[in-house]
């Protein structure tokens, strides 16, 4: 049974870090595409960064060289690092599993998601 529930979330001043896991991907942990979104209010939700079922990443342009995603396998969990926040990195961050990475390319999303978890970023 999958049920993606993230946690990590909170409050940092510009310039801090936070890191977020997420847990309870069941058997889609190997096999499907797994990664992160983000909706800030009153935008769309967008793509973060995912971990590729070849076992590559990609980050949208925003958050290179700030966010790290990893996964940690002896307990199935999705991490993303993020290092170096700013004022617009504040947003509700989704945990995301789905069968292609195609999703994080515009196609529908027909996979998992988590509940959220809340990071503001504050100066």
């Amino acid at each position: 049974q999958v049920q993606l529930i993230e946690s990590g979330g909170g409050s940092a001043q510009a310039g801090g870090s936070l890191t977020l896991s997420c847990e309870g991907f069941g058997s889609t942990y190997n096999r499907f595409c797994l990664g992160w979104w983000r909706q800030a209010p009153d935008q769309a939700r967008e793509p973060v960064a995912r971990f590729d079922t070849d076992g590559s990443t990609w980050y949208t342009d925003s958050v290179k060289a700030r966010f790290t995603i990893s996964k940690v396998n002896y307990n199935n969990t999705l991490v993303l690092q993020m290092n170096n926040l700013k004022v617009e990195d504040t947003a509700v961050y989704y945990c995301a599993a789905d069968l292609t990475c195609g999703s994080w390319n515009g196609a529908p999303h027909s996979g998992y998601w988590g509940q959220g978890t809340q990071v503001t970023v504050s100066l």
